[in-house]
């Protein structure tokens, strides 16, 4: 493809993170599930923790593709191609179950969007191995993100567990491809700050 096709792949991609319409390339774990009832309070927390699950797909798009802008290694470029194809599967599932839950996705989105890319540039230029780090560690922190959601989301609502659970199942491996290219651990420090800055993005997105 030439640059300008790059280019407006890459701009539909940023366009669709921020106000809707990602499109799926795999099925949604939680189509085939039965519709279970939920009360008025189960449905708002389920959609709240899903909205901040949308919230962290917005992310992740926004890091991967800043972080693919400036890797300096082709096999590197193909491995957040392939790992932010199957992020952008994420966003589309989450943003189809808060629409079936009567919800709504984050108003802060181009913030969330904008900042991240601002994150993984600074990573990226950074260096290959420790964009890689950046990588995995975020990844890690989703996992267990994840797997709190799916102690916390409402019992009966299996459509949203579905999705959560093969969102957890990708991150790993996203995780795991990150290390074995390369990837080195970041310092405690910069974990902490990241781990503070997940708080902030969680605790918001969940109401707004």
């Amino acid at each position: 493809m030439s640059p300008i096709d790059r280019l407006i792949i890459e701009f539909d991609t940023a366009l669709r993170s921020v106000v809707g319409g990602a499109n799926a390339g795999r099925p949604n774990p939680g189509s085939s599930i039965p519709t279970q009832t939920l009360n008025s309070a189960e449905r708002k927390h389920a959609a709240g923790l899903m909205r901040v699950n949308h919230v962290g797909e917005v992310c992740a798009q926004a890091l991967y593709q800043s972080q693919k802008l400036v890797a300096r290694n082709s096999q590197i470029q193909e491995m957040l191609e392939h790992s932010g194809k199957e992020e952008m599967d994420h966003l589309a599932w989450c943003e189809t179950r808060l629409q079936e839950l009567g919800s709504h996705t984050s108003y802060l989105n181009p913030l969330w969007y904008a900042g991240s890319f601002a994150i993984g540039l600074v990573a990226g230029l950074a260096g290959d191995k420790w964009s890689l780090g950046f990588v995995a560690e975020t990844e890690k922190q989703v996992e267990n993100h994840l797997e709190s959601h799916l102690e916390k989301l409402p019992q009966d609502d299996h459509r949203s567990r579905a999705i959560v659970d093969q969102m957890r199942i990708d991150e790993i491996e996203h995780g795991q491809a990150a290390v074995h290219a390369g990837g080195v651990a970041l310092p405690e420090p910069v974990q902490k700050v990241m781990q503070a800055m997940s708080k902030v993005m969680t605790s918001t997105a969940y109401k707004i």
